[in-house]
């Protein structure tokens, strides 16, 4: 005999916490079952352990789709601000750091514990450990063998998480469950992810490795502006996390090793107030010394600054202001911090995440092709996209 619920959810990360105690809340019975050993584990890593739980500047036009306009009524009925006033409920201090950006003052486990004391109020069971074997559709529903029994349930909604971080028990499990109902699955890559150099581009920066400086990454119409960090395999840091969701092997990038400045007029200030300076020299006040010197003994030819003229300072104000990277690849799943692609939104509703194929079928999270930057837009994703489904099952 299988124990019977109004909803099951797969997976206890940030959707289906988010997703169980919103149901839970309207009165319906929910099941929430976790294959690992313990729920949140991408929100207790997140932020160097300090959860960056939402960013309040959250938009459509922050998340990548093939289908951009579908995250819109998500996102707009459950915003940054619903969160915050949750956390600001469970008495959990926070700080903005950049860019809208907000962290726990003290630890992500405090959003995992609030998330988990919301999901008791509203009378949610929670199984960690547990694996489902397998699913299939029953009449008025779905019926779920797992290592901890059989379950059956009106709703069930699929919030197992992308194929980042394997290393955390990422799994393709959540595909393999739209495939086998029917649903599309677009191409699934590594998103939010270091950047792999080969070759002489490779041999020419691994040794800088821990280098960090300012750059604005361009690829394809779109570009970010914060740090680069060189490491021993190719290049890290906010800007490159950002631009890697834009690029494809192959692809051209490029880099404004002087963000913000007007390349051209700092090289002549230079060279007019020190013309006896090599170019190495004047290119490490405004970069890391040791980039500054690789530069000029790979790309540029260094010499005292009174021996350029116009034309070779335009040349090289034009190489910093464009710096071409050819990367070769990305650090894969591994290191990602996010999966592009997933769950063709098409075949959704954009209002209810149900399924327009199957009823009673929901998807939420990273499993759908709704992506976000860097910064925690992909937590406000899981919270929009969980409460919109929480209301509806």
């Amino acid at each position: 005999m299988s124990e019977t619920y109004d909803v099951l959810v797969i997976g206890g990360g940030a959707a289906g916490l988010m997703c169980a105690l919103t149901a839970g809340k309207r009165g319906r019975r929910v099941l929430l079952i976790e294959h690992a050993n313990r729920v949140g584990k991408k929100i207790l890593m997140s932020g160097g352990g300090r959860c960056n739980f939402t960013n309040t500047g959250a938009g459509p036009e922050n998340f990548l789709s093939a289908n951009p306009h579908f995250c819109k009524s998500a996102l707009a009925r459950y915003t940054p601000a619903d969160f915050i006033g949750l956390v600001e409920k469970h008495g959990i201090a926070y700080h903005e750091k950049e860019l809208g950006q907000l962290f726990c003052d003290d630890s992500s486990k405090q959003i995992v514990r609030m998330l988990l004391d919301e999901c008791a109020a509203a009378d949610v069971r929670v199984e960690t450990g547990c694996s489902i074997e397998r699913v299939t559709a029953i009449e008025g529903g779905f019926a779920a063998g797992t290592t901890r029994g059989a379950f059956a349930a009106q709703s069930l909604v699929v919030a197992s998480g992308g194929l980042s971080i394997p290393s955390m028990g990422a799994s393709g499990f959540g595909y393999e469950l739209a495939r086998q109902f029917g649903h599309t699955v677009l191409p699934t890559r590594a998103g939010l992810v270091p950047l792999t150099l080969s070759g002489t581009h490779s041999e020419r920066l691994q040794d800088l490795s821990g280098v960090s400086l300012p750059i604005e990454a361009a690829c394809n119409g779109r570009s970010f502006r914060n740090f680069m960090l060189i490491t021993h395999r190719g290049v890290s840091g906010p800007s490159i996390l950002q631009i890697s969701s834009y690029w494809r092997p192959g692809d051209d990038l490029r880099l404004d090793l002087l963000p913000g400045q007007d390349a051209f007029a700092f090289l002549q200030e230079q060279r007019q107030a020190r013309p006896a300076v090599e170019l190495k020299t004047a290119l490490a006040e405004a970069l890391p010394k040791r980039f500054a010197q690789r530069l000029c003994e790979m790309w540029f030819d260094n010499k005292p600054l009174r021996q350029y003229g116009e034309r070779e300072l335009r040349d090289i104000a034009s190489q910093l202001r464009s710096w071409p990277l050819v990367a070769s690849g990305t650090e894969g799943y591994r290191t990602a911090e996010v999966t592009l692609g997933g769950v063709d939104t098409h075949e959704l509703s954009s209002a209810t995440m149900a399924s327009k194929r199957v009823p009673g079928l929901y998807f939420i999270g990273e499993v759908v092709d709704v992506t976000g930057w860097l910064g925690g837009y992909n937590f406000q994703w899981a919270w929009a996209s969980g409460h919109a489904a929480g209301e509806a099952v």
